[in-house]
């Protein structure tokens, strides 16, 4: 399978399988078209590559100074990446996708919801404004935590590198449990042979000094939440009586960055249908002196004043091109920043365990709520038929853990004929469960918004590329 596209003045073929990114010239991208259509993965008899030579030549007669020799080297090239396994490779993962998952069985990362509690109220929260509709209120105890630290060693068998994410609503609420979790974890480092890893989320109302210097020393990174432009911003992220809040976390955000020297952090923002000029938002906190950025999309009930719509995605395509080209240009200018759905390694990308599986929710990668109730991933938190069990009785429901453990990129049928595939690796479970009732499904928005990205975040590197 090959995906072939145009954008920035560069014709990009991408071979799916062996992950091969090809950039060619005019003549070459239609070679390629039309031997995919005619032949694609099977063997080239001689009719059909001189149907092809002879296509080409009509279409280019004249133009460029080419003579049919050169279509013939056209030709022979294109047989030569094949036989190298670099286009038109065949697929050679799907017999063994199956097996991918369920070879990696040990828990290696918690999201601990050490507060279901928050001193903001953003409508469009998928936690309903960090509550989580009611299930499970409150602040996590530090014997809860400790506990919860004791499963992740107890379940991560001789894996060494262990990772935590503090997490809300709002995780500083509970500050001293954090602290306190962390000496307990460096404690038992030593003594397990174990490495915590940690990161904190947060929407930064209650970040001061204190909070910064200790994250500086401990968190491995750190999430800051900030929609961009003050009057975005301050449509949806406000406090409980209403009150916009970008003025008051800014410099805190600022201090933050710059104290971590623009590293081991990123600013996280969502846009909705009342943004999707969403590129200035990016713009106006990279202006800011952020240079780790990200944007979501909203992902909302359809009806929702603030929900995307079919009518906005040529406008968000557009806003990803003009995102894509403006990085290049400011890379070249010396004030570069990264944007975290365009970070693609073409050379030593995730592993083909990874890109086949996803993120490991319910197997590798769990919830625990403040009262110690298991669930696959932080966005499942709430939906009682996806408990797995809790830290103290360990899991109860180990269909759950079954059916994650074999939900993969080839268990989608659409999936199947998307040459995203191993980019994606079949999207987010809670996404396509919220979307279709099922982890097995697909939120068909968010793939049309994800193949836009890949390709220009391809696109970035064809560029890099060029530079060298």
């Amino acid at each position: 399978m090959i995906h072939q596209y145009q954008l920035n003045g560069y014709n990009i073929v991408l071979d799916v399988y062996s992950g091969s990114v090809h950039v060619v010239d005019e003549v070459a991208y239609d070679a390629i078209e039309m031997y995919d259509r005619l032949v694609g993965e099977k063997d080239l008899n001689a009719e059909i590559r001189g149907e092809i030579i002879n296509a080409l030549f009509e279409k280019y007669e004249g133009r460029y100074d080419l003579a049919l020799q050169d279509f013939i080297d056209v030709m022979d090239d294109i047989e030569e990446l094949k036989a190298q396994g670099k286009l038109f490779s065949k697929d050679i993962y799907s017999h063994d996708a199956d097996k991918f998952k369920r070879n990696h069985t040990v828990v290696k990362a918690l999201c601990l919801h050490v507060a279901h509690a928050c001193n903001m109220a953003c409508e469009y929260c998928f936690a309903g404004k960090g509550e989580y509709h009611g299930s499970d209120m409150g602040l996590m105890s530090f014997e809860t935590g400790k506990r919860a630290l004791d499963f992740l060693m107890d379940n991560s068998g001789s894996r060494v590198n262990l990772e935590v994410d503090f997490f809300g609503g709002e995780p500083l609420l509970d500050w001293d449990v954090i602290k306190q979790l962390v000496a307990y974890a460096r404690e038992q480092e030593p003594k397990r042979n174990k490495k915590f890893r940690f990161t904190l989320t947060t929407n930064g109302i209650l970040l001061d000094d204190e909070v910064i210097e200790f994250a500086n020393k401990e968190m491995y990174n750190v999430v800051l939440s900030l929609d961009g432009r003050k009057e975005v911003n301050d449509r949806f992220r406000v406090l409980r009586d209403g009150t916009g809040t970008h003025d008051m976390i800014l410099p805190k955000f600022k201090k933050l960055a710059d104290s971590r020297n623009q590293e081991g952090y990123y600013m996280r923002g969502t846009y909705s249908h009342h943004n999707t000029d969403f590129t200035n938002d990016i713009f106006y906190m990279a202006d800011q002196g952020f240079e780790q950025l990200s944007m979501e999309p909203v992902v909302a009930p359809e009806g929702s004043p603030y929900a995307l719509t079919e009518e906005d995605l040529p406008v968000l395509f557009e806003q990803y091109e003009i995102l894509a080209k403006e990085m290049i240009r400011r890379e070249k200018e010396g004030r570069g920043f990264t944007f975290y759905h365009y970070m693609i390694d073409l050379s030593g990308g995730p592993c083909i365990y990874k890109r086949v599986s996803g993120c490991g929710s319910g197997t590798e990668y769990m919830a625990v709520t403040p009262s110690g109730d298991l669930y696959p991933c932080h966005q499942f938190v709430g939906e009682e038929e996806y408990k797995i069990g809790n830290i103290f009785d360990g899991i109860q429901n180990p269909q759950i853990q079954e059916e994650f453990a074999s939900c993969n990129v080839y268990t989608r049928p659409e999936c199947r004929e998307c040459w995203a595939q191993l980019y994606c690796s079949g999207g987010c479970a809670a996404n396509a469960y919220h979307a279709t009732g099922s982890i097995n499904g697909i939120y068909e928005y968010g793939c049309k918004l994800f193949r836009k990205r890949m390709e220009c975040a391809i696109m970035i590197k064809a560029a890099e590329a060029e530079e060298l």
